[in-house]
């Protein structure tokens, strides 16, 4: 039996308990408790990254080995709204399936985690942090020109000269609008990603992201790029059809792959699952170099 696996097995098993026994929301400081706890777990730690505007938190391994490819996991929208109309005062996430799909990143290659802004830092207290960066500007050109800041500085100092993106859900048009504006982006991947987040808005009666880029509107600069998008059967969250009109507007051209796991949802079970799920679809410097 792989201890690591149990390891991982009892984290995520501990972390659903706590998730599914509260009543009430966590506070923040619970919230960043359980992403330091389960990052040591792990043997990562927390590494705030200081860029123009904002303060971003990263998650890494405390001992790594430079090499060419870093893997760079961007999380969601975390708590981004209390109720369908008041927005959270601050978005850390309840949840970090970004985190846990990092921290569950396949052996034989680098790979970091990267928080949205205002995420794990004070949310509405940090620095040039405001409701809008994680409600209708949540993919503004301030925050993904910060978040691509962020790469850069990820990037250089794990001595890395290309780079894989992951993002989940929100994370995932972080992840392209950062790669559209990038030449060292050589695979894109989201898992339940906001590719299209027009085509979401309209079809879920939500109020438009009109602060934000649309991932689509770059679809020339994202066409070199190999890209493989995950998508849950069951996720009544962000369903299929966000993804198919991504696609739509390449015009069949470009290398898009689109998965479909017919038994998961919007949470489950990526995290859990991961580590095997996205063994042959990444890359890594051991075996096979782009």
């Amino acid at each position: 039996m792989n201890v690591n696996n149990v390891i991982r097995g009892s984290v995520f098993t501990i972390i659903l308990l706590m998730l599914t026994a509260c009543v009430s929301i966590p506070k923040v400081e619970e919230r960043s408790d359980t992403a330091n706890q389960l990052a040591a777990h792990f043997g990562w730690q927390s590494y705030i990254i200081t860029t123009d505007s904002f303060n971003l938190m990263s998650y890494q391994a405390r001992q790594f080995s430079p090499e060419s490819i870093l893997t760079i996991y961007i999380e969601g929208d975390g708590f981004a709204w209390r109720t369908r109309s008041i927005p959270s005062m601050d978005p850390t996430p309840i949840n970090p399936v970004g985190l846990q799909l990092a921290l569950n990143h396949p052996g034989g290659s680098n790979a970091v985690y990267l928080a949205r802004p205002c995420q794990y830092v004070g949310g509405a207290n940090a620095i040039a942090c405001d409701k809008n960066d994680w409600t209708t500007g949540r993919f503004s050109e301030e925050v993904i020109a910060m978040s691509n800041q962020a790469v850069t500085a990820l990037k250089a100092k794990f001595g890395a000269s290309q780079l894989q993106l992951i993002g989940y859900s929100g994370g995932g048009a972080v992840a392209a609008l950062i790669a559209a504006r990038r030449s060292d982006v050589i695979r894109l991947i989201s898992i339940a990603g906001n590719l299209d987040h027009q085509a979401w808005t309209k079809e879920k009666h939500l109020s438009p992201l009109t602060g934000s880029l649309n991932p689509v509107d770059y679809w020339r600069e994202l066409t070199p790029i190999e890209q493989i998008h995950f998508i849950g059967g069951n996720d009544p969250i962000m369903g299929s059809f966000v993804a198919q009109s991504y696609q739509r507007h390449f015009n069949g051209e470009g290398r898009i792959q689109i998965i479909t796991l017919p038994d998961f949802d919007h949470h489950c079970c990526w995290a859990e699952q991961w580590g095997t799920l996205s063994l042959p679809y990444l890359m890594y410097n051991d075996y096979h170099e782009k």
